[in-house]
């Protein structure tokens, strides 16, 4: 029989969560994806944040976030978020939970495909009031169960890098009522999920913060090519300078990032640079086409457009000369109208006629005889 030894350990493991207690037990690993987006939004909560009334209020805010999860579960992908109205002192902790309910119905309305994840903080500080609101987020009736609630704090310490932080929990308590009221916090990893486009915008707004005024203007595509030209060029020559370090022996030898480079190396098309410089050359006479063509297009439009607004002009300015014209006309006839009634009435005053005398009625003749027939 073979014998162990030994030794002054402890041992310790996640309490899982028990079913009685209503909370998650899927303790799979988990990678929460972070859109810019809904950093930028828990940023702005923070900046308009209502100045505490008293030392002992709080001055973190809090909110929901909002995304998808994959069919497992172990990943999901904040998009959104928006703020909770909550007050917090060193006694209590409360969280307009209709306010919650209502704003979470309408944004699932709009947006049906993406579910509650969990919330945010802005205080990386963790405690019983964490713990409590974290229960909240988790719970059946109004929460992710029985997905696990994702719990991100940001710090937004002025002056400072942003830090971010992922956690799940699981209920630490011997009994259904302490459940609610703990839990244990574990950190999970987490990533900054953005595009290309979402990488420029991003570089665009990390560049004001060398200016005074905290503005950056935005920059043509030109100049968003050169200055990407000159980054990857200077990329180029510091990973030169490298190589030739350790090929010196000036430096001693990566192993991982020599992979990464022959890696990147390998990716880089095998073609003639001759070729190369004619295919662009080509490739720049075909865009200088299209931009002379998408040119011409809008010039003739921009004709046509002054040409048909130039002929409805013209077709108005008649319409109401002829409008002009026949009112004239109408007042002339009646001026000459009221001339041959003037005229009228003129003759007709100066001949007054007087009036005759009624004629007295004549007897009725007495009636012949008749004529005898002539033989």
């Amino acid at each position: 029989m073979a014998t162990v030894d030994s030794g002054p350990f402890l041992h310790l493991s996640r309490p899982l969560a028990p079913s009685t207690f209503n909370f998650q037990n899927n303790l799979a690993p988990l990678t929460v994806n972070i859109q810019p987006q809904a950093i930028l939004s828990i940023l702005d909560h923070a900046v308009r944040r209502d100045i505490p009334a008293t030392p002992t209020t709080s001055s973190r805010v809090i909110g929901a976030l909002i995304g998808s999860r994959s069919e497992d579960g172990s990943d999901v992908s904040v998009v959104s978020s928006f703020a909770i109205p909550h007050t917090e002192n060193e006694d209590q902790v409360e969280v307009d939970v209709e306010y919650q309910k209502n704003m979470l119905s309408l944004h699932l309305k709009a947006n049906p495909r993406e579910a509650l994840l969990g919330w945010y903080t802005t205080s990386p500080e963790l405690n019983s009031f964490s713990a409590l609101i974290q229960n909240f987020f988790a719970s059946p009736e109004t929460g992710t169960f029985p997905h696990p609630a994702v719990h991100l704090t940001v710090s937004t310490e002025p002056g400072a890098d942003v830090q971010l932080r992922a956690y799940i929990s699981s209920p630490v308590a011997v009994n259904a009522e302490r459940a609610a009221e703990s839990c244990l916090f574990v950190q999970v990893p987490h990533k900054l999920a953005y595009n290309d486009a979402e990488r420029s915008a991003l570089d665009l707004i990390s560049s004001a913060k060398d200016n005074e005024s905290r503005a950056a203007p935005v920059s043509s595509d030109v100049e968003s090519l050169t200055r990407s030209l000159e980054s990857t060029i200077d990329l180029l020559d510091r990973a030169s300078e490298f190589v030739s370090a350790i090929i010196d022996e000036e430096q001693e030898p990566n192993n991982a990032l020599g992979q990464y480079l022959m890696s990147a190396l390998a990716l880089a098309p095998k073609v003639d640079p001759v070729q190369i410089e004619a295919d662009f050359n080509n490739h720049v006479q075909d865009v200088l086409m299209v931009s002379y063509l998408a040119n011409s297009i809008r010039t003739q439009i921009d004709l046509s457009q002054r040409l048909a607004t130039a002929v409805l002009s013209n077709d108005d300015k008649e319409a109401k000369d002829g409008e002009k014209g026949e009112r004239g006309e109408r007042g002339e006839r009646g001026q000459r109208g009221g001339k041959r009634g003037g005229r009228g009435g003129g003759r007709g005053g100066g001949q007054q006629r007087e009036p005759r005398e009624p004629r007295e009625p004549r007897e009725p003749r007495e009636p012949r005889e008749p004529r005898e027939p002539a033989e």
